[in-house]
């Protein structure tokens, strides 16, 4: 029997875990399998090894593991990887398919360029754009996001859009965003690349919020809960039954 285990990051903030746990219920519904269980990397409760054991207790004897992530770094690449290998030791007779992040998708930056357009705003010739990546010191993140920020370019008529991260690469938030409003530019828009809320948000709000200058400074929503990113995690389920029929 075949079952999903959906694997979150898990955030200190109830909101951020309520948002993640209604997001993946809205992909459930759209996955004709009875056994799909959700559970989070660190920080909340469950783990992924007892998301795994509910459902080896249900019956599956082949389970497909969803990171629900947005791109490729360590916990993708290490830390999933690791738990699933001590959980089949434990349950040998168990298969399982592990999923791909949602990475680079064209979908997915056509989100960011809607995001722009909801604030209402119209960006003026010498709007500057910063697009915000969660950061990580796995070199694939930078090029994941610098590829997106291409996408954009192709996207809008934007002529000035850089990529910044808030933490373990460069360069951080907070120094682009600075030399932005040092630059003279009369709007800024701040695009985060964030699937949901939680503290990354809450300090890029922070940081906003503390400036009080001449220009525009236009925080964007992050990408929440927009069907294109429901399509894009139901199709990396869907992947792994494929997989797991081969």
């Amino acid at each position: 029997m075949r079952g999903v285990l959906y694997v979150s990051h898990g955030s200190r903030v109830v909101e951020a875990v309520e948002e993640a746990e209604a997001f993946i219920e809205k992909v459930k519904n759209q996955i004709d399998i009875p056994l799909q269980e959700t559970c989070f990397l660190e920080l909340t409760s469950p783990n992924l090894s007892q998301g795994f054991e509910r459902l080896v207790e249900q019956g599956a004897t082949e389970i497909s593991v969803i990171p629900v992530l947005l791109l490729s770094a360590g916990h993708y690449f290490k830390d999933i990887p690791a738990e699933i290998e001590e959980n089949q030791l434990k349950h040998p007779h168990v298969s399982v398919s592990y999923g791909q992040p949602l990475g680079v998708q064209q979908r997915l930056t056509t989100i960011l360029k809607e995001r722009i357009e909801e604030t209402g705003i119209e960006p003026k010739s010498d709007a500057k754009v910063l697009v915000i990546g969660r950061g990580s010191y796995n070199p694939q993140t930078q090029k994941d996001i610098t590829a997106i920020r291409d996408q954009l370019y192709n996207l809008t008529d934007l002529s000035d859009i850089d990529v910044c991260y808030l933490a373990a690469c460069g360069p951080k938030f907070e120094n682009a965003l600075q030399e932005a409003v040092e630059a003279g530019h009369s709007q800024i828009f701040i695009v985060p690349y964030l699937w949901f809320t939680g503290i990354l948000e809450q300090h890029i709000e922070s940081t906003v919020n503390s400036y009080d200058v001449d220009c525009d400074i236009v925080l964007c929503h992050r990408l929440g809960h927009h069907k294109y990113i429901q399509h894009a995690l139901k199709d990396r389920v869907l992947e792994t039954f494929e997989l797991i029929s081969q």
